[in-house]
């Protein structure tokens, strides 16, 4: 039996699977394949992390899933969008800003004056804000100038990890040595920075020069089919972003809509067509299989739940219960919640607001269900703008652990407005990563 690896590595944690390769490769989104063995290792919080973390967590999450010996194959997916710049020796030089970092909103609004919202779609899909990569660069330029300088080459988290497991990296930590022109991605995390045109599968160098300051080695983006090795002669996939690797994992197709609750909120669908979208609401991702992905993503999701059941003093199952006690509207009571600010709608500085509030409306009950149908109110926002777009939508897929709530699950339908269907829960951008793996070595073999 063949075995490969998938792996995620999320804001949160790292997840680790090893799987049949057959299965893998074979089995539907409600049965994502045979998963042999599985690990885990913890990150750090914040929106600035240092990259050896990963690194750390990578080899713990490894360990705990009985090691790499035995497998043939593996790919990493991972968060998107995060900014680790290398220098010549292949050493990192500051923390790797991520995702959910919104230091950069003034650099977006620089670089849309200068270039245009309607240029930058068009060019990349994207109109920047803070969460992209391009945006983070810009800020290193302005803010570090002497860190910019430094800068030789640029990756995203899983750029940087399937470079260090391949065995590359600083000269006196790795085998292979800082050889950074063996930096490989995939389309899904290249169509993320902000710099890469998905009508051309080539990087936009004018745009990566204008926000950095000047050209620098980027990763080599692999086709769906494409592999390298690591030191031992694994052949290793291209890997994916988070949101790619989930769809790959669930088995999503054109007319599929993936509605993620996690850290953050995303609505995503399979399209065999580019989309652009000017306003910036939807952003034009391709995926990891050679179509494309639009993604509308919120900032607030998961965790504004955890913060109601916090200020309530309950366990999620209660506050299900509240919720649910509560009728369809919480009784005019309206949780706005951009806690930490907000990606879509583009309001970086914006703070939670709740209102509606009267003697008869602020009541426990309602409150808990102002908290899930607002959150659920961001992502049917996404929905409509892929509407918008003339994406097509045939049936949604509701997952990430807000899926697991009672209340969100009988409170979506109503608020996303079609229905909705749970998979069973899984590590399903993992479980993508093992069957992006298996293609690789079918593919090899044959």
């Amino acid at each position: 039996m063949a075995l490969v690896m998938g792996v995620d590595s999320s804001t949160q944690s790292c997840k680790v699977v090893i799987a049949d390769a057959s299965s893998a490769l074979s089995a539907s989104g409600a049965n994502p394949g045979i998963v042999v063995r599985a690990g885990r290792g913890v990150h750090p919080d914040g929106t600035e992390v240092d990259p050896d973390a990963w690194w750390d967590a990578l080899q713990q999450a490894i360990a705990a899933a009985g090691g790499l010996d035995d497998v043939d194959a593996w790919a990493i997916g991972g968060q998107q969008h995060g900014m680790v710049v290398l220098d010549a020796d292949g050493r990192v030089i500051r923390p790797a800003l991520l995702w959910n970092d919104t230091r950069s909103a003034g650099a977006a609004a620089d670089l849309i004056a200068e270039f245009g919202a309607a240029d930058l779609a068009q060019r990349t899909g994207l109109v920047p804000v803070a969460s992209f990569t391009i945006t983070k660069l810009r800020w290193l330029r302005d803010h570090e100038p002497d860190h910019a300088a430094r800068v030789a080459a640029v990756a995203l988290p899983h750029d940087w990890l399937t470079w260090r497991l391949r065995g590359f990296g600083p000269a006196d930590e790795s085998p292979r040595g800082p050889v950074l022109d063996e930096l490989v991605t995939d389309r899904s995390d290249a169509s993320g920075t902000g710099y890469w045109n998905p009508e051309t599968g080539g990087y936009d160098r004018d745009l990566l020069a204008a926000a950095l300051g000047h050209d620098a080695v980027l990763p080599r983006v692999l086709g769906p089919d494409e592999w390298v090795t690591d030191a031992d002669g694994r052949r290793v996939g291209p890997g994916a972003g988070d949101n790619a690797g989930a769809a790959l994992g669930l088995g999503a197709g054109p007319g599929d809509v993936v509605v993620s609750i996690g850290t953050s909120g995303t609505v995503f669908a399979v399209s065999e067509h580019r989309t652009i979208d000017p306003t910036g609401t939807v952003a034009g991702f391709a995926d990891c299989t050679g179509r494309f992905l639009p993604l509308v993503a919120t900032l607030n999701a998961a965790r504004v739940l955890d913060a109601i059941a916090r200020l309530l003093d309950v366990d999620h199952t209660e506050l299900s219960r509240l919720a649910l006690a509560a009728a369809s509207g919480a009784g005019g009571l309206a949780l706005q919640p951009y806690f930490e600010g907000e990606r879509t709608p583009n309001l970086p500085d914006a703070t939670a607001t709740l209102s509606g509030m009267t003697l008869a409306s602020t009541t426990r009950e309602n409150l808990a269900r102002a908290a899930v149908e607002g959150m659920l109110a961001g992502l049917g926002a996404g929905l409509d703008a892929l509407r918008d777009l003339d994406v097509p939508l045939r049936r949604a897929l509701l997952i990430g652990g807000g899926a697991q709530s009672e209340a969100v699950r009988a409170i979506a339908p109503d608020v996303l407005g079609m229905p909705v269907e749970v998979p069973p829960p899984g590590e399903y951008v993992a479980v993508g990563a093992a069957r992006q793996a298996s293609q690789v070595l079918a593919s090899s073999a044959s």
